[in-house]
């Protein structure tokens, strides 16, 4: 009965798809029955008949907030109930000019009505004509442009991407100004029909990957797209591993850095978090800031953070791996130490790591999903309370509890919160691989995740790349960040690409040959 049911769902639906395709009829009567049966118990949805100069009938339809209904009012029903419509003038060019509207659309299929209606664009429909107009007054709340919470800087641009579509693409376009900057329009999910934008600069990006970005959405075969993340997950490489193989950011400025590397930005309507492909490790260990800072400062802060992504990863599989098999590693005064703090413990180290960890990534979660105004006060002040009352009841020792708190803090300097999460969950299995087997567990363990690595791809660049395969000449921003006036060539990502972003020759100093009075 089930399969049964759902056959006949789809059947309807097909139907009603047809039902769609139908070219809009010149009988105005027939017209409002199809679009009143299939927009049945939608009281958003309002149609409003009026006189064309008091004599041809219509019929405007829009959905009550998404439309200007101020505008309707003054630029549109008031002019055309007092003006009369030519016979041999064509629809579209007689609203154009009758009505203050800058976009008047043509419509021909009961799809486009539906579709500019949901968009917030409001049709109009005359008796006697075969085809509608849509005109461009659509208007709904929004959220101000503010600074992204997950990805703040010291220093640099402080506006982020919000959920309207047109806002984000005008963040871009006000920072590239260039006709290059090309902005391709799909549509994906049955139902909510969400506009997606593939963005690129044309000439530095690689047209095989353009076309590659395209296919890959254009498969998506969904009933709805509801987040950026959707897509994410539906176009990636290797869906089974557990690295972000494509980025995403909140900052226009770190998504027009990267369209002028020759990479392509997706974003999706109803999401603050646009999609930038392709990726590798190196980029989602980068942060927006190291830019806008000197390139040694920059520099370092890139070492701290590399450094940070290995502790946050190994220490406390190294913790519980010396402590349980290698104490000879340690000094005789610190050994000693660690095991005075251990004496009333009843647990092994591998148990009382995986307490303490499972621990503290609960407080973690708890203080993102609480109110700000508590979250933050919860997890520190439920961070210190668990802490102290688990050593004085003697389940977990000192030095354990410092190495979670030191984990947790080098895990927060990763800039990019998914891949962040990729690290805390891949600590988990390294920790039971150093209780099983030690340092050799650890080793093995690492080298199973540098294999994986090494395989990855994001639309065919290696994850690896420019270290695996080596190109020295994309070096000179992934260890160090090299000074902006020797960063002269774009990263090889795929196929022919513009090499040159700068004129040679940039260093900054006195001329040649100069001299001061």
């Amino acid at each position: 009965m089930m399969f049964r049911r759902s056959k006949d769902n789809r059947i309807d639906q097909d139907q009603q798809d047809e039902k769609q395709q139908e070219l809009l009829s010149s009988d105005l009567d027939q017209n409002l029955q199809l679009l009143r049966s299939l927009y049945t118990d939608c009281s958003d949805v309002v149609f409003r008949p009026f006189l064309i100069g008091g004599q041809i009938q219509a019929e405007l339809i829009y959905i009550e907030g998404l439309s200007n209904v101020q505008e309707m009012d003054i630029n549109v029903l008031s002019p055309l109930m007092h003006e009369a419509k030519g016979e041999r003038q064509q629809l579209t060019e007689w609203l154009k000019e009758t009505v203050s509207v800058s976009k008047v659309t043509e419509v021909k299929t009961l799809d486009d009505c539906i579709g500019q209606i949901s968009r917030g664009n409001p049709v109009i429909l005359i008796d006697g004509e075969g085809q509608g107009a849509a005109l461009g007054l659509a208007q709904w709340e929004k959220r101000s442009i503010e600074e992204p919470s997950s990805e703040s800087v010291v220093k640099g641009p402080r506006e982020g991407f919000i959920e309207t579509l047109g806002v984000n693409t005008s963040l871009l376009r006000r920072r590239i100004k260039s006709p290059q900057l090309k902005m391709k329009s799909i549509k994906i999910g049955r139902y909510t029909e969400t506009d997606i934008i593939i963005s690129y600069v044309e000439g530095i990006a690689d047209t095989t990957l353009i076309e590659e970005v395209t296919n890959r959405l254009q498969r998506i075969d969904v009933d709805g797209i509801v987040d950026s993340g959707y897509v994410e997950e539906m176009i990636q490489d290797n869906p089974f591993s557990v690295f972000p193989q494509i980025m995403s950011t909140e900052r226009p400025d770190t998504a027009v850095a990267h369209l002028l590397e020759g990479r392509v930005v997706i974003l999706v309507d109803g999401s603050p978090f646009v999609l930038i492909a392709p990726t590798t490790l190196y980029a989602l260990l980068q942060a927006s800031e190291d830019y806008y800072q000197h390139f040694t400062l920059g520099s370092v802060i890139r070492w701290l953070r590399y450094l940070s992504m290995l502790l946050a990863l190994l220490l406390p599989s190294l913790y519980v791996a010396i402590l349980s098999y290698h104490q000879e590693m340690v000094p005789t005064k610190l050994i000693l130490s660690m095991a005075a703090s251990r004496e009333n413990v009843p647990f092994p180290a591998f148990v009382e790591a995986l307490l303490m960890e499972v621990t503290f990534e609960a407080l973690r979660e708890a203080g993102v999903r609480l109110p700000k105004q508590v979250g933050a006060a919860v997890s520190i002040v439920g961070a210190l309370v668990i802490g102290q009352a688990a050593i004085e009841a003697g389940l977990v020792s000192a030095p354990m509890v410092m190495v979670v708190a030191l984990t947790g803090i080098a895990s927060f300097t990763i800039p990019r919160y998914n891949f962040g999460a990729s690290i805390r969950l891949l600590r988990f299995p390294m920790i039971f691989m150093a209780g099983m087997l030690g340092l050799l567990g650890v080793m093995l363990g690492l080298i199973n995740i540098l294999i994986h690595l090494c395989t990855l791809r994001s639309f065919g660049v290696p994850y690896l790349s420019p270290m695996a395969p080596m190109k020295g000449r994309d070096m000179k921003d992934v260890l160090i960040r090299a000074p902006w006036w020797a960063l002269n060539t774009r990263p090889h990502l795929t196929g022919k690409y513009n090499q040159y972003r700068q004129a040679p020759q940039q260093k900054p100093g006195p001329k040649n040959g100069g001299e001061t009075d």
